[in-house]
Order: structure tokens, then sequence, then C-alpha cells
């Protein structure tokens, strides 16, 4: 993916590439919403990681310029400004998710690389596959081979979500906000529970383990 990142701490912007480069990443840094804003405008990127407090322009009327200008590429809130307030007025301005600071590096890649791929995609995707469990987002029904799984609402959607996100380490974090629609912690075992139903479903019955937990990142769906 091709990663444009605007950030004015020159540290801050530094770390960003080196860690979004590490993940095999080509990435462009601009230090001020303005130059951000040109150089979004004149060249492609796949997703675009932004700063809100930014000299000559904020990261606030960057994206919203760029969206009132036509622009498509799905940007990230990357700040220290985490109130809900702040979270609401970054998506209405035009973002496509929000990420506070301190982060840990492997969910800024993974938010990024599920943002890429969003925003990538030319058709609505009805099925998905992950060897042999395929879901029908149309039928809403779950397959492993043969084998026909039910799930209940909730677990559908989580099955969705790591799916959507097959090969990749899913954060509990992402969970809450994307399955659960929490932009908080709850401080609850309720990941925990669900988890445990769906791998009872679509894997305790069959030779090969699909669903498997990453020691302290999350989890990761993978043939």
């Amino acid at each position: 993916m091709r990663v444009l990142v605007i950030e004015d701490d020159i540290e801050a912007a530094d770390f960003v590439r080196k860690v979004l480069s590490e993940a095999g990443h080509d990435v462009a840094v601009e230090n001020d919403g303005e130059a951000g804003l040109k150089r979004a405008q004149s060249d492609d990127f796949d997703a675009m990681v932004v700063d809100r407090m930014m000299p000559k322009m904020t990261g606030i009327e960057m994206v919203t310029s760029y969206r009132e200008g036509g622009g498509n590429t799905p940007a990230l809130f990357l700040t220290a400004l985490g109130d809900v307030e702040n979270r609401v007025e970054g998506l209405k301005a035009g973002a496509d998710d929000y990420l506070c600071k301190p982060f840990a590096p492997s969910e800024l890649i993974a938010r990024v690389e599920v943002m890429g791929r969003r925003g990538g995609a030319d058709a609505p995707t009805t099925k998905l596959q992950v060897g042999d469990l395929e879901m029908d987002l149309l039928a809403r029904t779950v397959h492993r081979g043969e084998v026909k799984i039910d799930l209940q609402p909730r677990e559908f959607r989580l099955l969705e979500f790591l799916m959507r996100n097959a090969d990749q380490v899913v954060t509990r974090t992402m969970l809450l906000e994307k399955v659960w629609d929490y932009h908080f912690d709850p401080q609850t075992n309720v990941i925990d529970v669900h988890i445990s139903r769906l791998r009872s479903k679509i894997d305790k019955d069959f030779e090969v383990a699909l669903l498997h937990t990453v020691r302290g990142a999350g989890y990761r769906l993978q043939a």
C-alpha cells in the first residue's frame, strides 16, 4: 500500500513512517496540513494517516477540504485528542477511522491495512471465504465444507469482521468498536465469551483450527 502520513511533529512522523515501512508499505510524509492536502490531491495513495493539530491547516480542515474536492482516499486521524466529541468531529469531517495516541504499532498497521482494503474495493462483497469456511452475506448463512453452522446475530457479525480481516491480527479495541460499537473498554469478558462460542462452532469438530489467539495482541482468522 502507498500511505501518506501528515504530521507536524518530526519525531512522531518518522516513527509512524518507520512502523508502516517495516510492515511493507510505501510511505510518504508531509509536515503541515496545507502541504498534506496538496500532496493528497496530486498523488495516488491507498490510505492517509493525519494528525489533527498542525500549522497552516488543521487535520480537520485538511480532510474536509480534501473530501469537498472529491478526494476519496481513506483517512485515519492519529491524535492525542481522544474525547468522544473529538472523535465525532473527526469522523464527521470525513475521516474513516480514529486512533488515539499513545498507540500500539500493531494496531496502527492493522487499522491502516483494513482501511486501505476497504477503500480499494470495486464492488460490494457478497461472499467471504477463509479456507473451507464460507459466509454468504446476502443469505446470512455460514458453512464449513458441507456443514452448515448456525450463528447468533452477534456471532455472525464477529465472524464477518474476522473474515474481512483474514490473516491479520484483530485487536480487542477493533472488535469493541467495529462489532460492539463501543468506543471505550467496558472492562468485561464479552469478547472472550463470544470468541469461545464462535471457536466451538467453527473449529471444535474440524481437524484444522482457523481461529487463533495471538497472545498480547488479539485474534487472527487464518487458514
